[in-house]
């Protein structure tokens, strides 16, 4: 069942031309940042071709290219996840959902999954732009899985809050801003001041673009996976118990 309200969810997605709108803004925006990167690493050639440990293509252009996607889909994401739960409540079919024979462990599941899917879409389309590189060049494969293993984790965990910001309103424009604002917060979380303090080490523990970037330089470490994993988990597990609340209180 969870299956088949991940499929539906998709399907919704595509149907609505915001997801096309999304889309094609993105590969757009992208692609002109990753043109960029690239006509910055052709003409640095001739200097790096004299360093004896210079960086190669996929540093100057991959890693920068998949940095610049997660910060554009900070501002994207919201949009996207922000009629997961909140269009359901405002058009009063949630009661609907909540009388399927369905867990709300499916439920979340099956729409946090579908929501993840057109994600992991997103992620296809951005690699296939490092990988026209072949046509001419090198790339550095651990480096650029590790990449985009990071980036999926990132949007996992984005999804995440934006189902359960989804959850706690009826408006689709407050789910949005809520999830922007919480995504945001989490994002600059440790640029407050101090070093070597224990709150300072939370902080820095919390931000999730501090877990990003080693995977942006080819650094896998099971500790950061397990951050996003549980940070999921979490979201997750409070869009149940908010879900569970609402069918008791109906």
């Amino acid at each position: 069942m969870t299956l088949a309200i991940a499929l539906r969810e998709l399907r919704s997605l595509f149907l609505s031309p915001l997801a096309w709108v999304v889309l094609a803004v993105l590969q757009l925006i992208l692609s002109f940042l990753f043109l960029v990167h690239v006509d910055l690493f052709m003409s640095a050639q001739s200097q790096l071709l004299g360093m004896p440990a210079a960086p190669g293509l996929t540093e100057i252009v991959v890693a920068p290219l998949l940095s610049n996607a997660a910060i554009i889909l900070l501002l994207a994401v919201p949009l996207m996840t922000m009629r997961l739960v909140s269009e359901e409540r405002r058009n009063r079919t949630l009661p609907l959902l909540f009388s399927a024979p369905v867990s709300m462990s499916e439920i979340v599941l099956g729409k946090y999954l579908g929501m993840v899917s057109f994600l992991f879409i997103v992620i296809a389309l951005i690699a296939l732009m490092p990988l026209s590189l072949l046509f001419g060049g090198k790339l550095d494969y651990g480096l650029f899985l590790s990449g985009l293993l990071g980036l999926g984790l990132l949007l996992s965990a984005f999804a995440a809050v934006g189902l359960f910001m989804s959850s706690l309103s009826q408006s689709p424009t407050v789910a949005a801003i809520a999830t922007f604002g919480m995504l945001l917060l989490l994002w600059i979380i440790d640029w407050s001041g101090g070093t070597g303090s224990a709150g300072k080490e939370t902080l820095h523990y919390l931000s999730l673009i501090n877990h990003y970037e080693p995977f942006l330089k080819g650094v896998f470490d099971s500790a950061d996976a397990a951050y996003y994993l549980l940070f999921i988990a979490l979201f997750l597990a409070l869009s149940i118990r908010r879900l569970d609340a609402d069918r008791m209180g109906g």
